[in-house]
């Protein structure tokens, strides 16, 4: 198989984020045969009667890890299957118009949110230096789930490279359009910038305050309200720089 052959290779117009996923996945790919070796051998040695507990470890940690990759690289490539038997009849432009909306108001949020809550699991992991159940498995398990907002990060990738695909479809480019593409996703991290400002404001500001009493302050009861704002100014500066761009573009 030549390079340009290899679905692993970035090819010259794939988007940045489509040529990080597909590095990522090209050394994620050693993985499974890795797993394959582990599940092979720990069946040998349970059949044996010399079971070992870090390899039940290692095959969870191998095929998380792998299967979040595969699923970034499947968004990013468009590989995964789909079950829609009406969605091959449907026109370019209508397809890119539904694969807009799932992945930019329904996907990405959803990776957002997850993303939000495993680093607080991952923090919470590090901070009690979190092993494994078993005296003989693999006691680092903090590192797994250090890993976890990171494998979401690039599926967030990858789902930001497929709408900024298909928004070219629809021959909407810029920033903004992408802004605008991903309006809840963009929301919500505004909301969240907001909310980890203020938190840490606080913090800094009033060290006796309680950590778990910091949230109840008034001021984060109109955290939504204050990521929209950040999400228009957002807007408002992207609108201005694709059009500085636009008029660079035509001198």
């Amino acid at each position: 198989m030549s390079a340009s052959d290899n679905p692993l290779t970035p090819s010259p117009t794939d988007l940045p984020g489509q040529r990080a996923i597909k590095r990522l996945s090209g050394a994620f790919a050693w993985v499974f045969p890795i797993l394959m070796v582990a599940i092979v051998a720990q069946v040998i040695l349970r059949k044996a009667g010399m079971n070992q507990a870090w390899l039940d470890d290692l095959q969870w940690w191998l095929y998380g890890a792998a299967m979040m990759v595969g699923f970034a690289y499947a968004i990013a490539t468009e590989s995964h299957v789909r079950v829609d038997i009406l969605h091959a009849g449907y026109s370019p432009e209508k397809k890119a118009r539904i694969e807009v909306f799932a992945l930019g108001w329904l996907l990405l949020p959803f990776l957002a949110v997850m993303t939000d809550l495993t680093l607080h699991y991952a923090f919470a992991s590090i901070a009690a230096q979190e092993g494994s159940d078993s005296p003989n498995g693999l006691h680092h398990l903090y590192l797994l789930k250090s890993a976890v907002p990171l494998l979401f990060i690039a599926a967030i990738v990858a789902t930001w490279s497929g709408m900024r695909n298909h928004l070219k479809t629809l021959e909407f480019k810029g920033f903004a359009a992408c802004l605008i593409g991903a309006l809840p996703f963009v929301w919500f991290v505004c909301e969240r910038v907001a909310v980890y400002g203020m938190w840490w404001g606080v913090r800094l500001s009033d060290a006796e305050m309680k950590p778990r009493r910091i949230l109840k302050e008034p001021m984060f009861e109109h955290s939504a309200w204050i990521g929209l704002v950040l999400f228009v100014i957002l807007l408002v500066l992207t609108l201005f720089w694709d059009r500085r761009t636009r008029a660079n573009k035509d001198h």
